[in-house]
C-alpha cells in the first residue's frame, strides 16, 4: 500500500506535480474503462430489442418476400412451397430464433431476393454511408461552429440574422433540399453530377464531387443544430464571471473566445453532434434515394419492399452499432473536455 506523507500535526501533505498528473492519468483510465465496460453491457441487451421488435414489425407487413418473387403470376401451390422453402410459413418467434443463432456467430444469412450474402452486400454498401455521413458531420462542425462563434461575438443584427438562417435551414425538408439542389447545381449550372456515386479508388475528384449535393443536403438541418447550440453555449460563457475577470485582466479578445470561452461552451456542442450524427442514418435514408447513392439507406428501403426480412435485420443490426459507437465517442469526449467528468 502507498504510505501518505504528513505533517508534524498529521495532515497530509500536498502532492507534487507528478503525483497529481499521475493521479489524473489513473483516474482517467479507470473512467475510460468503466465508459467501455458500461457500453459494452449496455450494447448486447440494446441489439437483441432492436432486432427483435424490428424482426416484429417486418412480419406485420403485408405480403411477403415469396409473394415477390413470384408476382401476380404465381400459384397458390407455388406460393406455399416457396414460403415452406423460405421458411415463413413458421412462427414469428421461430424464424427470429432461427435468425438470432446463425446471427450471433456472424452468420447473416442470404438475401431472400437475390440469394447474395447479406453481410457481403452490407460491406460493400458501409464506406458510402460513411463517406456521406463523415461528410456532413465536417460541414457541420465547420459551418455551425464558426457561424455560432460568430453571431455570439458580433451579435446585434449580425446575431438575428444568423439566428433566422438557423431556423429557415431547420425547417427545410431534406427531400425537397436534395431536389433542388440537383435541380440548380446540377441540371442548370451542370457543375456537379445529379444522381450515382463514384467510389474514391476509381477517382478521388469524381467521388468527392459526386458527395458535394447529397453531404450539403443532408447537413443543413445539422448545421442550423450546431449553430444554435453553439451560439447559446458562446452566450453563456462570454457572459460569465471569470470571462470579464479576464477581459479585465488584459487578455485579448481573441484569446478570451477561441482559448476560453470556445472550450467551455464545447460539451453542449459535442452533445448535439452527438443527436445530430444519429439524425443523420435517419437522413440518410432519404438522401440516398434522391441522390440514387448505393449506401445503406437506399439498400434498406429496397430490402424493406421487396418484404427481404435478412437484409433489413442486418442492417438494423449495422445502424445500431454506429448508434452504440457514436454515444461512446461522446462520452469519451465529455472526458477529453471536462476532466472532472473522468474524475468522477
Amino acid at each position: 500500500m502507498a504510505s501518505v506523507s504528513v505533517d508534524a500535526m498529521g495532515a497530509p501533505l500536498r502532492r507534487s506535480g507528478r503525483g497529481r498528473a499521475l493521479g489524473r492519468r489513473g483516474n482517467g483510465g479507470r473512467w475510460l474503462t468503466s465508459s467501455l465496460a458500461r457500453r459494452l453491457l449496455t450494447a448486447a441487451p440494446l441489439l437483441l430489442v432492436v432486432s427483435s421488435f424490428n424482426f416484429l414489425l417486418l412480419s406485420l407487413t403485408p405480403g411477403d418476400a415469396a409473394r415477390q418473387i413470384l408476382g401476380a403470376r404465381g400459384t397458390p401451390e407455388q406460393y406455399e412451397a416457396l414460403r415452406q422453402q423460405l421458411g415463413l410459413d413458421l412462427p414469428v418467434y421461430e424464424q427470429y430464433w432461427r435468425w438470432l443463432s446463425h446471427a450471433v456467430s456472424g452468420d447473416f444469412g442470404t438475401s431472400i431476393i437475390n440469394g447474395t450474402p447479406v453481410l457481403e452486400s452490407i460491406m460493400s454498401r458501409v464506406p458510402v454511408t460513411l463517406s456521406l455521413i463523415a461528410g456532413s458531420l465536417v460541414v457541420s462542425v465547420v459551418v455551425g461552429v464558426s457561424l455560432g462563434v460568430f453571431s455570439a461575438v458580433r451579435g446585434g443584427v449580425v446575431g438575428k440574422m444568423v439566428d433566422a438562417l438557423a431556423l429557415l435551414s431547420w425547417a427545410l425538408p431534406v427531400f425537397w433540399v436534395g431536389s433542388v439542389l440537383v435541380v440548380v447545381f446540377a441540371i442548370k449550372l451542370e457543375w456537379f453530377p445529379a444522381l450515382g456515386y463514384v467510389p474514391f479508388t476509381d477517382s478521388p475528384r469524381d467521388w468527392a464531387r459526386s458527395l458535394v449535393l447529397p453531404v450539403i443536403a443532408l447537413s443543413l438541418g445539422s448545421v442550423a443544430a450546431v449553430l444554435k447550440q453553439t451560439r447559446e453555449a458562446m452566450l453563456d460563457v462570454l457572459g460569465s464571471e471569470y470571462i470579464r475577470m479576464a477581459a479585465a485582466n488584459g487578455i485579448s479578445r481573441t484569446s478570451l473566445t477561441y482559448r476560453h470561452a470556445l472550450k467551455n461552451a464545447a460539451i453542449p456542442v459535442v452533445t448535439v453532434l452527438g443527436v445530430q450524427t444519429i439524425g443523420l442514418l435517419g437522413g440518410a435514408v432519404l438522401i440516398e434515394n434522391v441522390f440514387s447513392v448505393p449506401g445503406l439507406g437506399s439498400l434498406v428501403v429496397s430490402s424493406a419492399l421487396a418484404h427481404d426480412i435478412t437484409m433489413v435485420q442486418a442492417v438494423a443490426v449495422v445502424f445500431t452499432v454506429i448508434v452504440i459507437i457514436v454515444n461512446l465517442s461522446v462520452d469519451l469526449a465529455y472526458g477529453l473536455l471536462n476532466p472532472r467528468v473522468s474524475a468522477a
